[in-house]
């Protein structure tokens, strides 16, 4: 199977620094996904969608806490903010919000707004590095993987423009997982499990995407959690799990 046209990579060994690098996955915190390695870390919140006549419009996370009465801050949680976690996937907030932000996967529109930040800060924009969950039910690859604890992902290489592909056969629709260039200037990954996209980089790196307009993002530090409850400031959903 190709990959938006390329054939997934034979050698894996570009990818060992990440593998070597990362926190163990039982930990669930950010240095888990990208490597604790850079100066500096941001989230970028993947937007929730209204539907406006044929058009999706952004909504974010800002918004949604603010209708409900919840606080946004770095840590929040999806299904904190919104109080269930109905709502990641099975319930909306019409008016406010009819789609939940995609799990799993960078929206095509905001991962060419940071494909965009991130390409004036590396020196191989036209040498990158994507992986590709290999778990994933419309992807098959006949390839080597590249192992990260809890994760394997084959890996294919191109330019900076791939991350806002759409990796799998259509209708199905996959962006990257993880992508990096070859100078490893930055990080990006996204969680099959999260709502929500990591990136690790340079001091100036990462203030370029916090300022970034069209991305909701806060700084957060490697060793801060990522799972549904490591929201504090607001209360947990109410059909949490136990």
């Amino acid at each position: 199977m190709q990959f938006a046209g390329r054939s997934p990579e034979t050698d894996v060994s570009p990818g060992a620094w990440v593998a070597a690098a990362v926190r163990p996955f039982g930990e669930h915190v950010v240095g888990g996904l990208v490597p604790p390695v850079f100066p500096a870390y941001a989230r970028v919140f993947h937007p929730a969608a209204r539907y406006v006549g044929l058009e999706d419009v952004d909504v974010t996370w800002a918004e949604v806490a603010a209708a409900n009465r919840t606080v946004a801050h770095p840590a929040m949680e999806w299904g904190s903010i919104t109080g269930a976690m109905e709502f990641f996937d099975e319930a909306d907030q019409s008016p406010l919000w009819d789609g939940a932000p995609a799990m799993g996967h960078l929206p095509e529109s905001v991962a060419r707004r940071l494909a965009e930040v991130l390409a004036r800060h590396t020196t191989t924009p036209e040498d990158c590095w994507f992986g590709v969950w290999s778990g994933f039910a419309a992807l098959v690859a006949d390839a080597p993987t590249l192992a990260l604890p809890g994760r394997e992902h084959w890996l294919v290489r191109g330019p900076l423009g791939l991350a806002a592909a759409n990796l799998a056969q259509e209708p199905a629709e996959q962006g990257a997982s993880l992508w990096w260039p070859a100078d490893r200037a930055w990080f990006v990954a996204t969680d099959i499990d999260l709502v929500s996209t990591y990136v690790g980089g340079t001091r100036a790196c990462v203030d370029d995407v916090l300022a970034a307009a069209g991305l909701e993002t806060s700084e957060v530090s490697p060793t801060q959690r990522v799972t549904w409850d490591a929201d504090r400031v607001n209360p947990p959903p109410f059909d949490a799990p136990d």
